[in-house]
């Protein structure tokens, strides 16, 4: 990158990468990767910082939100049309991992449950229909946790969880909505992905950074 950062946050819209925040200078707060040049790039160029709407830098901005929307500003932020909308931790509240998929927010809360709400009204409820997946992987000693939540490119969600046994599972979860204002998953795989070695590990605990798609 251009300049150092400190628990900035990044999207990945159109094959590009878009890191925001991290940083005190606001003409320089965000820039985008191009893998095709290898070359990071500044968002918003010559732009001033007063005509730009950013986040609170002083806030922490790894739990914020940023979605790509339509006919937010005239112009658009960036060259090719893309224009972006935040939704700060405030708004928010204390959550981590969150991605959205048809226009609702979800991420992962306490005992191993799903979250959504909608964008306009971010009222959190629980996904439902995933009853069966806590209550397999939980018992009187070890409680389901999800330790990282994700969308993949087929628009589902991707969760992952250590079990009893100390092996990483993982699973794609479809969700939909259904009448009465409920959403609900289905869970269409899962699998071990990783077994912990309690000998080279002594803390029995691996962390994901980020999960994506990858195809070859």
């Amino acid at each position: 990158m251009n300049m150092p950062r400190a628990s900035a946050l990044a999207i990945l819209v159109d094959g590009k990468i878009f890191v925001f925040g991290g940083s005190r200078d606001y003409d320089k707060s965000t820039e985008v990767f191009d893998p095709k040049t290898q070359t990071w790039t500044p968002l918003f160029g010559s732009r001033q910082s007063k005509d730009i709407d950013t986040p609170d830098n002083n806030k922490p901005i790894s739990r914020s939100v940023v979605m790509v929307v339509e006919g937010n500003n005239d112009p658009p932020l960036y060259e090719e049309g893309l224009n972006f909308n935040f939704l700060s931790s405030d708004e928010i509240g204390n959550r981590n991992d969150w991605c959205i998929i048809d226009k609702q927010l979800y991420c992962r809360s306490n005992r191993g449950k799903i979250l959504w709400c909608e964008l306009d009204e971010l009222d959190w409820k629980e996904v439902k229909g995933l009853e069966e997946l806590r209550h397999s992987f939980s018992n009187s000693r070890h409680s389901f946790r999800i330790i990282k939540l994700c969308n993949n490119s087929a628009g589902n969600i991707v969760i992952f969880w250590i079990s009893e046994s100390l092996e990483l599972w993982s699973a794609e979860i479809y969700v939909e909505r259904r009448e009465g204002g409920e959403t609900w998953g289905k869970i269409k795989c899962s699998n071990v992905v990783y077994k912990v070695d309690p000998f080279s590990n002594p803390s029995y605990g691996v962390k994901i950074l980020y999960s994506a798609s990858v195809y070859v």
